[in-house]
């Protein structure tokens, strides 16, 4: 075996190390799911049921169970935020990154600060503020509340994105009769379109996985996101781990989708938006 394939085969050895130790949360939050509640606390554990049952998801999905209000409530609640964010950040990440003006480092310095910074440090006076405006239980406090955490990281993504695309299309476009705005919608953001669906995914992610946004601006519990029901199972002398499990899946099912079919765009989001800064 030559030098190249032992490295190969080296490397290979490592990824998949790599892939069993992430991917076994997942296989164990499914396989807890599959089991009944004596079954879990078996000594030793077994890897896999030995008395297969999927009344734990069947009680998720009933009609008694919060979870399917609280799968509406989230995706009325992410979809909101993302929409919200990623037109915002747009027009806000190609101004940073195609115009020169006074102030611009310290305004990219400050979208870099926002990353460091815990959401519940505004989580106060948001409050006071949605209240002063009569919307509390409403779904646009948290939707504002999550666009807010969502548009630095969407500027900072995107403007990167627009610094490595050429400045020579904009000349082009320009020669051919184009001003600024119709430079940038026709010729910018359609190659721009990976780094446009990576802000978003990441937008959607936040806000879908956000608990404590939904939780304290929501006081009807029949409006909270779907994150909130996880105290259900949470109970003062036990805990349901299969019912959790189970719940976890349903929950972080539509993030797996969208990265399973989104996962072309958000490579090339990335990779083609790292290369200059």
């Amino acid at each position: 075996m030559t030098n190249e394939n032992k490295q190969k085969l080296m490397l290979f050895l490592i990824g998949g190390l790599i892939f069993l130790v992430l991917i076994f949360p997942l296989y164990w939050m499914i396989v807890t799911a599959l089991k009944t509640q004596v079954e879990i606390f078996q000594i030793p554990t077994p890897l896999w049921p030995e008395n297969l049952t999927f009344e734990a998801f069947q009680k998720q999905l009933s009609s008694s169970s919060d979870t399917l209000q609280g799968f509406k409530n989230s995706l009325i609640i992410a979809s909101g935020a993302t929409v919200i964010s990623t037109v915002l950040s747009i027009p806000a990440a190609y101004g940073l990154a195609r115009f020169k003006f006074k102030g611009k480092k310290i305004i990219i310095l400050l979208f870099l600060i926002t990353q460091m910074l815990p959401s519940t440090l505004v989580l106060t006076s948001l409050y006071i503020n949605f209240s002063n405006m009569k919307l509390l239980n409403n779904y646009l406090a948290p939707i504002l509340a999550d666009a807010t955490i969502g548009i630095p990281f969407s500027v900072i993504i995107l403007r990167t994105y627009f610094i490595s695309i050429p400045k020579e299309l904009d000349e082009a476009a320009k020669i051919d009769g184009c001003g600024h705005l119709s430079a940038f919608v026709k010729v910018m953001l359609p190659i721009a379109k990976p780094g446009v669906v990576v802000a978003a995914v990441f937008s959607f992610v936040y806000a879908w996985g956000d608990l404590i946004y939904g939780i304290t601006f929501m006081t009807n519990p029949k409006m909270r996101p779907i994150t909130s029901s996880i105290y259900n199972y949470v109970q003062q002398y036990q805990t349901l781990w299969n019912s959790t499990m189970a719940f976890g899946i349903i929950a972080i099912f539509p993030i797996i989708l969208i990265f399973i079919f989104m996962q072309k765009y958000i490579v090339s989001g990335l990779t083609n938006g790292a290369v200059k800064a």
